[in-house]
């Protein structure tokens, strides 16, 4: 009997583009495409027992032990610095964190700076090397309306395509840092399961980067 890797795949979009390179990469798993409401799926033959979870948990289901690997964004990783070791960039998932703000807006230096966000850990870090005195307001959702309500000047937040932005007469004016997915591993996982995780983590580098090679090329 195979050694079971246990899977943590993020839900929505990005997990279904992560699990297509799964099983493009050999570690198919046909029950997970059965309709139903199920969260758990394994494949005896090719060793892999995937679930689903919010794309936020990935991390701890992985630093925890619930998973061998995951797949989570690298603004998770930022954000709340688990304690597993990043393996591999997908280079799926991509965008960027940014500073953005109201058109026309000029950073006054002698007060404080107020940032909205989602990610405080991010936000404090990267102000904290500019040394730039801020006031976090920690946000769930919707944070685009901050500086338009003056609640804020500033926001600090994933920026896809900006349309979002635009249309609340917002615009990126920093970028932090690239966003992409990334192979996360649990680190007492990588040591007894090393034979496993490292076969998988080969094949997915290698049709990734044979995947680049075609975007290249076209």
């Amino acid at each position: 009997m195979k050694t079971m890797l246990n899977v943590a795949l993020p839900k929505g979009r990005l997990g279904e583009n992560v699990l297509r390179i799964f099983e493009e990469a050999g570690y198919n798993c046909p029950a997970i495409h059965e309709p139903g409401r199920k969260l758990i799926f394994e494949n005896e033959e090719t060793g892999v027992r995937y679930f689903w979870v919010k794309p936020s948990d990935v991390s701890i289901y992985v630093e925890r032990g619930a998973a061998d690997i995951g797949v989570a964004g690298k603004d998770i990783l930022l954000e709340y610095e688990p304690d597993v070791y990043e393996l591999f960039d997908l280079d799926i998932g991509k965008c960027r964190m940014a500073v953005a703000a109201c058109k026309g807006f000029r950073d006054n230096t002698e007060r404080t700076l107020r940032v909205a966000t989602k990610f405080p850990n991010i936000a404090c870090n990267y102000y904290s090397k500019k040394g730039r005195d801020i006031d976090i307001i920690k946000l769930n959702g919707s944070i685009e309306i901050a500086p338009v309500l003056k609640m804020s000047d500033v926001i600090v937040d994933i920026v896809e395509t900006g349309t979002t932005l635009l249309e609340n007469n917002l615009e990126p004016i920093e970028t932090i840092i690239p966003i992409s997915a990334r192979l996360i591993s649990n680190k007492v996982s990588y040591k007894f399961k090393h034979k496993e995780i490292t076969a998988l983590e080969r094949k997915i580098e290698q049709l990734c980067g044979e995947t680049k090679a075609e975007r290249k090329d076209s």
